[in-house]
């Protein structure tokens, strides 16, 4: 495999470190805008926040590094867990649609890993079991 050259590694640095900032502000806006902004424009600080950080955290998600790191088994059963517990609490103590919307998008990502956990296990299991390939020919 051939290096990268000096000009190609600078380039993907300046690229993850403008992908990490729009990550980082998206998620500062989203969280404080209340706290600097009244009415209609802080709902739309909040979303805008809110949709640059989703498409941030995306295209980080898509990384191969972070990618194998968030389908190891400990982080899958920590996210499954942790969101699980979140999504039961929001909806017994907090109030309204809040405490529904809460409720709902953490059990969706408490889904999402048991997904993973689960066709993790699937994979590994069949994989195991088919380590030496069938060649038999079957006739009548």
């Amino acid at each position: 495999m051939k290096p990268k050259s000096l000009f190609a590694t600078l380039k993907s640095l300046l690229a993850d470190l403008l992908l990490w900032s729009f990550f980082v502000v998206g998620m500062a806006a989203s969280v404080g805008a209340g706290a600097v902004l009244d009415g209609t424009d802080k709902n739309v600080a909040t979303l805008a926040g809110v949709a640059v950080s989703l498409v941030a955290g995306t295209r980080i998600a898509k990384k191969p590094r972070i990618k194998a790191f968030l389908s190891t088994r400990p982080v899958l059963w920590f996210l499954f867990l942790f969101n699980g517990a979140v999504a039961v609490a929001a909806y017994f103590f907090v109030d309204g649609a809040k405490g529904m919307a809460t409720a709902g998008a953490m059990g969706l990502v408490a889904l999402g890993a048991l997904g993973g956990l689960v066709t993790g296990r699937r994979t590994a299991r069949g994989e195991a079991g088919r380590s030496v390939p069938d060649t038999r020919v079957i006739s009548r």
